[in-house]
């Protein structure tokens, strides 16, 4: 039985270890930091972000389980919660099929609004102020390189 794996370096295994580690922390991080400040999870702001961002503050909740990269099921459990605090309501679409639209209600938008400020803090003292303007710039070509055009699976 021949090994072909192919191993990594000493210097690829050193920068997956990095990698890895951001990987690991900065989401628990975000919550953790996002929850004490105002009361939202970092999955919770990104899924008002989202909405607040659409003409009509109204999306369908296949395209926001897309957007954030998220099961329709772990969509629905959050969009309950946040239905529950008055952020956001739902509605059934008309057609064939069970489609939902999730719409962002003025409490919501304030929600976001009066978040959003925490949130860049958190952004800027996490990652973007640790590097220079280059480095980060850099980091968004490899994120964007890593993402691809369709989806990771």
């Amino acid at each position: 039985m021949t090994d072909e794996t192919p191993w990594l370096s000493e210097a690829e295994q050193t920068a997956w270890i990095a990698f890895a580690k951001v990987l690991i922390q900065l989401p628990g991080t975000l919550d953790a930091e996002m929850t004490a400040a105002v009361e939202l999870t970092f999955f919770e702001y990104s899924l008002l972000a989202v909405l607040s961002e659409r003409p009509d503050r109204s999306e369908q909740l296949s395209v926001i389980a897309a957007a954030t990269h998220s099961s329709l099921s772990r969509l629905s459990h959050v969009i309950a919660r946040l239905e529950k605090r008055g952020f956001l309501t739902r509605t059934r679409l008309p057609g064939p099929g069970r489609r939902t639209a999730a719409h962002l209600t003025d409490a919501g938008y304030a929600k976001i609004v009066d978040s959003a400020p925490r949130h860049v803090e958190l952004v800027r003292a996490l990652v973007v102020d640790r590097m220079s303007s280059a480095d980060f710039r850099q980091l968004g070509r490899l994120a964007e390189q890593l993402a691809g055009p369709e989806e990771l699976s």
